[in-house]
């Protein structure tokens, strides 16, 4: 009898003790792989939220006219009459894509949606060097040469800080303010409590001119960047990072990353002396509230502005509290107002879906309805070539 041929083996034989740690070094070095893949991914993407991808504006439109401090954007419907809405962007460090946000979230589509068919959008120029000496006056005056481009009459929706700007423009020219809206809009700086506010009283003003001074004279977006992370410095610095790792796989979760870091991450520089004037006129001493500001020459007065006013305050807004906004019932004239709190805190005001869905379709419909009221005046025809 032949004896038996010995076994070919495919495959280790597990059952020999010695062949374990093999298969578990083999494992870790498959898992090894991975890590070190899933790192990768993680890097990258760091990389692009953090000023890798840039800004721009969800929603079709042309640049009706270009100035010196912004663009002005007009997103109306072709052929469309009657009075215009121009939605005064933040000036306050990030760009004006806080209004245009992406497509389907987006305060411009929602304002369309809503009814207002003449519609534009300001979208503020980061400052450059030669740029520094620009104050208040000068945006207030870019800011009125596009009302006067748009026929000398508008209804004005200010977000935040271009709130206060499209206060002041109201109160300098009435008669050129059909009606307003403010949304989590500064208008008495003194009112509420917040971080912000604190931090503002809390510091000297020689600690905001030595930020200029250092910059050359500018205010660079990225100090300012950074101040707004350490207003909560455990979500910036260490929970964002956290989830993003979490989620490094999940496609869905970095669009919606991606889309607010996009806008988030990427500042815009501010004059030197414009930031400065708007820190100590506006924040330490409340002038325009007061009535101490001086816009294009005159004192300005609150009181002088009598056209219908739309309040929008956010019911966590730790940016700007409901008080300042809703202030300006009392320190204008108008006989008109609506005063609406939504939940959420600041930027939800301008692009939370739920905002977006709940609170600006009625906006929308009032705009619409205050256009109606007041025939248009001729509007000035587009320059060739500005878009």
């Amino acid at each position: 009898m032949s004896s038996p041929k010995p076994p070919s083996h495919t495959q280790p034989n597990i059952n020999v003790p010695l062949f374990w740690p093999a298969l578990m070094a083999q494992d870790m070095a498959r898992q090894g792989l991975e890590l070190v893949a899933r790192n990768v991914r993680f890097l990258e993407e760091e990389s692009r939220l953090h000023g890798g991808i840039k800004p721009r504006l969800a929603s079709a439109h042309e640049v009706r006219l270009k100035l010196r401090t912004l663009s002005l954007c007009d997103y109306s419907d072709a052929g469309a009459a009657g009075l215009p809405t121009l939605v005064v962007a933040p000036y306050a460090g990030h760009t004006s894509m806080i209004a245009d946000y992406q497509q389907g979230q987006s305060l411009m589509q929602t304002l369309r949606a809503g009814g207002v068919r003449r519609l534009l959008l300001t979208d503020w120029h980061s400052a450059t060097l030669d740029m520094k000496d620009f104050d208040v006056d000068q945006y207030l005056a870019e800011l009125l040469a596009c009302v006067d481009d748009l026929g000398g009459r508008v209804c004005l929706v200010g977000l935040c800080q271009g709130g206060w700007i499209s206060a002041m423009l109201a109160a300098r020219f009435p008669d050129k303010v059909q009606a307003l809206v403010l949304a989590g809009s500064p208008i008495d700086t003194h009112a509420g409590h917040g971080p912000l506010l604190r931090m503002v009283h809390d510091s000297p003003m020689s600690f905001y001119e030595e930020l200029v001074a250092s910059a050359g004279g500018l205010m660079p977006g990225r100090y300012m960047l950074a101040g707004w992370k350490n207003m909560h410095p455990e979500q910036h610095y260490v929970q964002e990072h956290i989830d993003l790792y979490e989620h490094i796989d999940d496609p869905a979760w970095l669009r919606k990353a991606e889309a607010f870091d996009r806008w988030y991450e990427n500042p815009l520089d501010l004059p030197g002396r414009w930031y400065l004037q708007v820190i100590e006129q506006l924040f330490k001493h409340n002038a325009l509230a007061n009535g101490h500001f001086v816009g294009l020459g005159r004192r300005l007065q609150l009181r002088d502005i009598s056209c219908p006013l739309y309040l929008l305050a956010g019911e966590a807004d730790d940016i700007t509290p409901r008080e300042q906004v809703f202030a300006a019932e009392g320190l204008t004239s108008s006989r008109q107002v609506r005063k609406r709190i939504v939940p959420g805190g600041h930027v939800g005001l301008f692009m939370g879906a739920r905002t977006l869905e709940q609170a600006w379709p009625e906006i929308a419909a009032w705009l619409a309805g205050q256009a109606a009221l007041s025939p248009p005046r001729p509007a000035a025809a587009a320059a060739p070539g500005a878009a």
